[in-house]
């Protein structure tokens, strides 16, 4: 599908709503199929034109990926017309990014108790091992999220947590570890339980999941760490990948060393590496011989970025770039063009006096 499409295509009720079956961009009203592409600076473009899902959100005058946070939607705010409400209702601004997501081991299953505002039934996640479901990630603006948290009632009816149970794959095979999701926080949105067992949504429809009769759930059975304050798109990722001055071993290594955990791990991005002859390398991604760096965790991201961002100044835009193994790492990419700047094959050498 390369053409727009529009909220009646997707209608919300009855709750959770219809869900486009691609990956889309959402704003006034209509959204845009995205797709994955590492040859993009983003690693996604947006139809009809294939422009980089980055430019178009500057074209709108938004954040880009990197300033956005993975949420997770396993109910109603994967629809489009939900979007619609949330800028209707409670204010939200801004292009919706919602990426579809393989998720194993948690499931989207019936709360105990029912929706105020129209009485139907809500979904709560909770942990499903052996299951795998078809979800969303939202990639949330800071501003967007607080209106996901007025709208999730968080604090009262669902609680703001990072989710280490089970995995989360978009479609161009990043893992998204520790994703933001909201879980239920009180007895009325822990999962109803019939005949001992939880109920997926997969399996039963509204209709059906309003008669039900049952008790609440203990509890959900997921591992999470709650979240405390805003989070920081900064938050996540916490590794970074390096290709050049910021090796270990190399004149830059000093400034990154601090903020390290445990040992660097040799590994290769797809994409090229060229000698800019002034010193240090430029990274495309996409095709070409693969860039050999290093993997680096770093144990607070928060404080190690602003470091970095002013070594790399503006010669250079932080991303968020997908390993081959599915490992999702901040990198810096050269943001002029390469023509002319020779590839360097075997990756970088510093040459030093």
């Amino acid at each position: 599908m390369t053409q727009p499409f529009t909220d009646d295509s997707h209608p919300a009720e009855p709750y959770p709503g219809a869900r486009p079956g691609h990956c889309f961009v959402h704003v006034d009203g209509a959204g845009w199929p995205v797709t994955p592409d590492p040859g993009a600076d983003s690693g996604w473009r947006v139809a009809p034109d294939g422009r980089d899902l980055d430019e178009w959100l500057a074209d709108h005058g938004e954040p880009p990926l990197a300033g956005r946070m993975p949420v997770l939607a396993y109910g109603s705010n994967a629809n489009p017309a939900k979007v619609t409400w949330l800028r209707e209702e409670l204010g939200l601004t801004g292009p919706a990014v919602v990426l579809r997501a393989r998720c194993e081991g948690f499931a989207a299953v019936w709360a105990a108790g029912l929706r105020a505002r129209d009485g139907q039934r809500p979904a709560t996640l909770a942990a499903a091992p052996g299951v795998e479901e078809e979800h969303a990630v939202w990639l949330a603006t800071a501003e967007q999220l607080r209106v996901l948290d007025r709208c999730e009632g968080r604090g009262l009816r669902y609680r703001l947590v990072r989710v280490h149970t089970g995995r989360v794959t978009l479609f161009d095979g990043a893992v998204v570890d520790s994703v933001l999701a909201y879980t239920g926080a009180g007895k009325r949105r822990m999962p109803l339980l019939v005949n001992g067992r939880p109920v997926r949504c997969a399996d039963v429809d509204q209709r059906r999941a309003w008669t039900m009769g049952g008790r609440p759930a203990d509890g959900d059975g997921l591992d999470v760490t709650p979240v405390h304050g805003d989070p920081s798109p900064d938050d996540w990722p916490d590794r970074l990948f390096v290709y050049g001055t910021l090796q270990p071993g190399m004149s830059a290594w000093r400034l990154v060393e601090p903020f390290v955990t445990g040992d660097p791990e040799p590994a290769r991005l797809p994409g090229s590496l060229h000698d800019t002859g002034a010193g240090y390398p430029a990274l495309r991604p996409g095709d070409g011989p693969g860039v050999p760096g290093h993997v680096l965790r770093l144990e607070n991201p928060e404080d190690a970025l602003p470091v970095l961002d002013e070594y790399e100044g503006d010669e250079y835009r932080r991303v968020r770039v997908t390993m081959p193994d599915g490992r999702v790492c901040w990198t810096y990419l050269w943001t002029s063009p390469v023509d002319g700047m020779p590839v360097l094959p075997h990756g970088w050498v510093e040459n030093r006096p």
